[in-house]
């Protein structure tokens, strides 16, 4: 199917909550965890909230389907979204759904990647996105449901369905909900979206496909220098996908790690521009078959390093996370492309 829209009404059987998460478990509607029901009255208080954002939704990779308001609003409710939580959800699959973003590869692959989803601006605390201590993890109403929802709408109207489409050898946690909130309030520097274009006072949603945070622990350097030494090591890795070359990835510098940095007078571009140096894999750790492989491509050594950014404008930095010297990097699918979305208000 090609640009299919979306018609069809389903009319679910009445069901207590155990039996609907049993009949729709059996649909293959779910991610493995139990599911809100999507009365028509729930549906229709999420789409109330996003009738001011009327612009078309393109077709999802990869049954091509163009979804009604209607349709995703339903994966919302299920995933346990409050209504207000919906112009979050839409503003990500615009961003996912950008020719860019690559859909299509993203899903198919067999690299573990899943949606990462940034929220900066004031709809962080309009939201209670959590933005600090365990901004990864559990505990959080806004961050679990917003990345849940988005997963679901690709299973369940994009049709990546694990063993079928979604062909990850392992996939990941990140891939049940991804999402998480820029701590502009400890960051020393400009926050994330305004730097890309944006008004402080927008809220926008920023996606790539990327594997889970691995983290960097540094409890012992005191300075810039020696935090980014052990920044540029941990990130200097030939298995990840950025190995290949071709792709972004995102360093998410935990508050006690920025503040040092910037004490020393590390700006993001100083920073950019010494992880495009320093953040490099010696040819030395690479096997002689990938080396071939990656010649192949055109991925060729420079002065003995194999640059893992195509450039420095594609190492994304922010603040995220609360007290301890830890920060992580975000490895990328490495065919996608970080793309930022204003969140529609009504």
């Amino acid at each position: 199917m090609t640009d299919t829209p979306e018609t069809e009404l389903l009319d679910i059987p009445e069901f207590d909550a155990e039996g609907w998460n049993e009949y729709a478990l059996e649909q293959g509607w779910g991610d493995g965890m139990p599911l809100a029901l999507p009365t028509e009255a729930a549906v229709a208080k999420f789409v109330a909230v996003c009738r001011g954002d009327n612009q078309p939704f393109a077709p999802v990779s990869p049954r091509q389907i163009v979804p009604t308001l209607q349709s995703l609003a339903a994966n919302a409710v299920m995933a346990g979204c409050k209504p207000e939580y919906f112009p979050v959800v839409l503003a990500g699959l615009r961003g996912v759904l950008n020719a860019d973003y690559n859909l299509h590869g993203t899903l198919a692959t067999t690299h573990p990647c899943a949606p990462m989803v940034l929220v900066s601006g004031p709809i962080r605390k309009t939201l209670d996105i959590n933005c600090g201590s365990n901004c990864f993890g559990q505990g959080w109403r806004a961050n679990a449901t917003i990345g849940r929802a988005l997963q679901l709408i690709l299973l369940n109207i994009g049709g990546a369905r694990p063993g079928v489409m979604d062909r990850a050898t392992h996939g990941s946690p990140a891939k049940f909900a991804y999402c998480f909130g820029e701590n502009e309030e400890e960051s020393p520097w400009t926050p994330y979206h305004v730097r890309h274009g944006f008004a402080a006072s927008d809220s926008v949603v920023t996606v790539m496909a990327g594997e889970p945070p691995h983290n960097i622990n540094d409890h012992g350097s005191t300075s810039g220098e020696g935090l980014m030494t052990t920044i540029a090591g941990s990130i200097a890795q030939p298995g990840a996908n950025n190995i290949y070359g071709k792709g972004p990835y995102v360093v998410v510098l935990g508050p006690e790690h920025a503040e040092t940095l910037h004490r020393d007078s590390w700006t993001i571009e100083r920073m950019q521009q010494h992880l495009f140096e320093r953040a490099r894999v010696p040819v030395s750790r690479v096997s002689k078959e990938n080396q071939a492989s990656y010649a192949g491509s055109g991925h060729v050594p420079e002065d003995g390093y194999y640059k893992i950014a195509p450039t420095p404008q594609d190492i994304h930095i922010v603040v995220a996370g609360g007290p301890g010297k830890h920060s992580a990097w975000i490895p990328s699918f490495g065919g996608t492309a970080v793309i930022s979305v204003r969140v529609a208000t009504a």
